[in-house]
């Protein structure tokens, strides 16, 4: 993917998050994160029916990348069962860490890639993530 179409899809992912609302459901199950090196501060609310999540959203303050990446994890988890999202987020934490990893699972999370090479945003990147193995972890 060339660099001007993963800047886009960051641009487009910060400016038009998916589903940033606030949740007030008990079928919820919400977890904080929070990058303390900077302004991200993020409460992610997965819904979880029959093994699979359903639903998935986000509120708080966090950078461009943190906020992207939160919106195309979203779109990249609606839909899978706890398994596949274990895998998922297991992908993406082997491509943020520059370990090996299946890039074809990842979809349009591919655009941090190279995020490894700014280590102070690896973070940002994984922040979301890091949310969501909180949640699925302690299932």
């Amino acid at each position: 993917m060339d660099e001007e179409l993963k800047r886009a899809i960051i641009l487009d992912n910060y400016s038009n998050p998916m589903n940033k609302r606030e949740v007030n459901d008990d079928s919820y199950l919400k977890a904080n994160t929070n990058n303390e090196s900077c302004i991200d501060n993020l409460d992610i609310y997965v819904k979880i029916e029959d093994d699979k999540i359903v639903d998935i959203c986000f509120n708080g303050e966090a950078c461009a990348i943190s906020t992207s990446s939160t919106s195309i994890m979203i779109k990249n988890l609606i839909g899978k069962t706890i398994s596949e999202a274990k895998e998922y987020v297991n992908i993406f934490e082997h491509m943020v860490n520059e370990e090996p990893y299946d890039e074809e699972k990842l979809n349009d999370a591919v655009v941090y890639e190279d995020i490894y090479k700014q280590k102070n945003r690896v973070k940002c990147a994984f922040l979301p993530y890091a949310g969501i193995k909180k949640i699925i972890d302690n299932l």
